[in-house]
């Protein structure tokens, strides 16, 4: 393969990681799908393709369906035990973000509605309201008719909408705001105030400190707030699962204010929030070490502000 054709691939390889890792919820499995992609560009005979970037888009999103719909990913999904991968603010796999449909599609609230959603729903939402494809578009993308995309776009939206009820896009001091004050309520064991900064309908999600087979999910604010509790009070056990006593940061992880706890220079644990209105409505809380491995060595690279809590 020639260089030209090297470097049309390198073009769009940004762009297609970011599209993948929307349709999967991993920066792993999307920088294997980008590899695959790349060779099928190698193997191809670019002198039939009039437009490559196209091409490698279609290319990349049926690969992306293609392991959705297999039985191993299947199975793990369906087990119960999954989370996207989060990653942290300047990720270039976070891809676009001048729009809040853009914006609000890789948060971990959005990207957990789409495991919802039938594959080609997911792979027509992600091509509309993240990169703003024409439904003419999506349908050569995907092999179906214009109305069919249309369809699964009204389907998908109304699937999230009716899950999200949100108002928009919350303002990040604000919102930063809000979560030093839910940290300072969890680690002083103020249940009382931690209500206070929940909404209604908030929902908590949780792979229980990387441990639970299953999700851990809670849908009231006392639930919620007696979790978090618990989870935040420091404990001997605790610190040796931990490596250590993590330092409490707070940062932006995919697009959302976050809770970062590191000891060292590694991420051992995260938890992501979406601020609507001045509270919180939702909450995901992460600890398998699969799960934080990019998130850790960008931490090595990013130049954190001082530790809400310098000791936990």
């Amino acid at each position: 393969m020639d260089s030209s054709a090297i470097d049309q691939f390198e073009a769009g390889r940004g762009r297609l990681a970011s599209l993948a890792y929307r349709l999967l919820g991993s920066a792993a499995d999307a920088e294997d799908a980008v590899q695959d992609t790349f060779l099928r560009w190698q193997a191809a005979d670019h002198a039939r393709i009039e437009v490559p970037q196209a091409w490698l888009t279609k290319v990349v999103t049926n690969i992306c369906l293609d392991r959705l719909r297999s039985a191993q990913a299947r199975h793990e999904r369906a087990a119960g035990a999954w989370l996207p991968e989060p990653l942290l603010e300047g990720d270039p796999m976070l891809g676009p973000a001048d729009t809040f449909e853009q914006r609000e599609s890789v948060t971990l609230a959005v990207l957990t509605l789409l495991e919802r959603l039938a594959p080609v729903e997911r792979a027509v939402y992600v091509l509309r309201e993240a990169f703003s494809y024409s439904h003419a578009e999506i349908a050569g993308i995907l092999d179906i008719s214009e109305s069919a995309s249309q369809q699964h776009a009204h389907r998908a939206r109304t699937r999230v909408a009716a899950q999200r009820r949100r108002g928009g896009e919350a303002d990040p001091v604000s919102a930063r705001r809000v979560v030093e004050e839910f940290l300072a309520a969890a680690a002083s064991g103020r249940t009382e105030r931690l209500v206070a900064l929940l909404t209604d309908d908030v929902t908590a999600l949780s792979d229980g400190a990387g441990l639970a087979k299953r999700l851990l999910r809670h849908n009231t604010p006392e639930r919620v707030a007696s979790y978090v509790r618990a989870g935040f009070r420091p404990t001997p056990a605790k610190r040796r699962l931990a490596g250590g006593s993590p330092a409490m940061n707070i940062a932006w992880v995919n697009g959302t204010p976050a809770v970062v706890a590191v000891v060292g220079e590694r991420v051992v644990g995260a938890v992501t929030f979406e601020v609507s209105e001045g509270k919180i409505a939702f909450l995901c809380g992460i600890a398998a070490a699969d799960r934080l491995a990019r998130l850790s060595e960008a931490w090595r690279r990013h130049e954190p502000d001082a530790p809400a809590i310098s000791t936990w």
